[in-house]
C-alpha cells in the first residue's frame, strides 16, 4: 500500500500535522490564528468536531506567558463561536488535556440535541466508542 504525503505526516502526530500546515499541506486546516492553527478533527461523527494546535509547540498551557495563554484561549472560543454557528448544534463543549499527545490543543466538540442522553451528558470518549467515533463514514474527508 502506498502511503500519501499526508498519511505520512499524519503518523508523527502532532508535530507532523503542525509541519503540513506550515507547508500548505494539510486538507483539515481551517485556519491560521493567531495562537496557531484551527483544524477539523479526524473525527466528525459531531460534524464540526474542530481543535487549535499551538504554534509554536509547547507541552501545555502553562509553558506559555499569560499574554499567549489567553490568546489561545481567545482563539478556542472563537473557533467554538463559530462551530455553533456554521452547525446549529446544541452547545459546545471545550476539552485541553495533553494526556496522549503532550503537546498543547485544544478540543472543541459541538454537541447536538439528537444525542443520546447518555451519549450528550458526558464527555464524547466516555460514551461514544473508537468504532463509532472512527468508523469510515464518520472520518473527516475533504470532499465532505
Amino acid at each position: 500500500m502506498k502511503v500519501t504525503e499526508w498519511e505520512a505526516f499524519k503518523a508523527q502526530g502532532i508535530p507532523g500535522r503542525l509541519e503540513a500546515a506550515r507547508l500548505g499541506k494539510n486538507p483539515t486546516v481551517v485556519a491560521r490564528v493567531p495562537s496557531g492553527w484551527a483544524v477539523l478533527g479526524d473525527s466528525q461523527l459531531l460534524e464540526g468536531y474542530s481543535l487549535i494546535v499551538a504554534d509554536p509547540i509547547v507541552s501545555c498551557l502553562n509553558d506559555l506567558s499569560l499574554e499567549t495563554q489567553l490568546q489561545f484561549m481567545r482563539d478556542v472560543v472563537l473557533l467554538g463561536r463559530a462551530i455553533q454557528d456554521v452547525t446549529g448544534c446544541a452547545r459546545v463543549n471545550y476539552g485541553i488535556y495533553g494526556n496522549t499527545d503532550p503537546f498543547l490543543h485544544a478540543h472543541v466538540f459541538a454537541r447536538y440535541a439528537w444525542e443520546e442522553l447518555e451519549h450528550a451528558k458526558h464527555p464524547v470518549w466516555r460514551h461514544y466508542t473508537n468504532n463509532q467515533l472512527y468508523a469510515e463514514e464518520v472520518l473527516f474527508d475533504l470532499e465532505k
